[in-house]
């Protein structure tokens, strides 16, 4: 075993394969199309005759949501080899640090969505003591933004994997 190696077991080859990358990229939007289903269901259920309760979903229930999903879209803009753009490629002039910050902004968005969303529930779920047939709504609302984050996750290592056989096309 070389001794510039961090991990004693290797990675599987088949990791870096296409089949991966795009294995990666199809469940990253899977797992969010089950995050907006999971927030939709809860918004229909809560308009409809089977919930008995006074609570519904506001646009205070989708505002995590919408910040968790606008870090994802900020973090998955972001190329990983940006992020060590200074070294000589992209010509220096201070990327990378333009790439870390728009970056952990992302990740603040994300982050925020979720806090966002476990505050929701806190406020307006646990503390007035809600039963659990109405309780679901901030379960699944709480369920929702963590697929985000998930998924977010999943489809920033995929698409950073490298491929031998693919090519980056830029102008």
């Amino acid at each position: 075993m070389s001794e510039d190696r961090l991990w004693k077991f290797r990675r599987p080859e088949w990791l870096n394969s296409a089949w991966a990358r795009n294995a990666g990229v199809y469940g990253a939007g899977g797992l969010f199309s089950l995050a907006f289903y999971t927030l939709l269901d809860s918004a229909v259920w809560s308009k409809s005759a089977l919930n008995s309760s006074t609570l519904h979903v506001t646009f205070v229930d989708w505002l995590p949501f919408l910040f968790s999903s606008l870090g994802m879209l900020i973090i998955n803009s972001v190329e990983k080899a940006r992020l060590s753009a200074d070294s000589f490629s992209y010509s220096g002039s201070g990327v990378a640090w333009k790439a870390r910050v728009v970056l952990f902004l992302g990740f603040a968005a994300l982050a925020g969505g979720m806090a966002g969303g476990v505050t929701v529930f806190v406020l307006k779920f646990v503390v007035p003591g809600v039963a659990f047939p109405a309780m679901t709504m901030g379960v699944e609302n709480l369920v929702a933004n963590a697929l985000v984050g998930l998924s977010s996750v999943v489809l920033w290592i995929s698409q950073n994997m490298e491929d031998e056989y693919s090519y980056n096309l830029s102008l």
